[in-house]
């Protein structure tokens, strides 16, 4: 008999996406979804799919996936967000790993393949950005800095060749709107870790990530929307900066100001 495996889905609010996500991951032996106090349907749509349906308060791409790790029951444990899928093919070479049995593997990692305006980027960085998303539940654990987490593992990793899905954005708004949120998360941390806004990163940074995504990393094969991502990411990481710019800023102006003192007067 193969490990059994804990399928551990996050969401919020992503009743069009969600139940792709769900039925992508029938063949695990548990799915166990933590929701963040959704206002649409997504809570409803999950419990057709299992029980294990948990509602909680965000705790930020970290602190949830940890959450989630101690519900499951399953010594292995596979991470999803709503808008992701695993594909056919990625699901039958997992069970092909599992049915010879991982060895001494304890996580495995997969490219990512995004679907973005109408056809799936192969090319730039959104791709392969291998992510390790199965793995040993006693020896992973996510980290990173928000809003991006990432698991790590204690001891062997091996890399598959099939393709977690991702349709990380209906279209530009929602791309722009999500930028939006992460610059604010990420500008956030740095601030309260100490760091300070430098003119060479809001100036270097941005060119240099258009040139690495658009030219380097081949993002000109993908097309117009190859262009885009790498001009909209550039606009991200000056965005990043320039708000924390703004919390210094706001630090300073923050402070109090020294009272004005008055010199006392008198005769010479």
């Amino acid at each position: 008999m193969r490990e059994k495996i804990s399928a551990c889905i996050t969401a919020g609010n992503e009743e069009k996406k969600i139940r792709r996500c769900l039925e992508s991951v029938s063949w695990c032996d548990e799915i166990v979804v933590v929701d963040s106090f959704s206002t649409d349907r997504t809570a409803e749509i999950c419990r057709e799919y299992t029980d294990r349906v948990y509602q909680h308060e965000w705790l930020g791409y970290i602190g949830s996936k940890n959450l989630i790790r101690g519900m499951a029951t399953h010594p292995w444990l596979l991470y999803l967000d709503a808008d992701e899928e695993i594909s056919p093919d990625l699901r039958d070479e997992i069970l092909r790993e599992f049915n010879t049995g991982p060895g001494s593997v304890v996580g495995y990692r997969f490219p990512r393949l995004v679907h973005y305006l109408g056809r799936w980027i192969r090319h730039g960085e959104w791709y392969p950005d291998y992510k390790l998303r199965l793995f040993r539940k006693d020896a992973g654990s996510s980290v990173g800095e928000e809003p991006h987490d990432r698991v790590i593992v204690n001891g062997a990793v091996k890399t598959l060749r099939s393709s977690l899905y991702h349709y990380t954005y209906d279209d530009m708004h929602d791309q722009i709107e999500t930028i939006n949120r992460y610059t604010t998360i990420t500008s956030r941390e740095k601030f309260r870790k100490g760091e300070r806004f430098r003119y060479v990163d809001y100036f270097i940074r941005p060119q240099w990530r258009f040139f690495k995504s658009y030219f380097l990393k081949m993002g000109m094969l993908d097309g117009l929307p190859g262009l885009f991502i790498a001009r909209i990411s550039s606009f991200g990481v000056r965005m990043k900066y320039a708000k924390l710019w703004e919390l210094e800023r706001a630090a300073r102006e923050s402070q109090p100001r020294p009272a004005n003192v008055v010199q006392p007067t008198g005769k010479a």
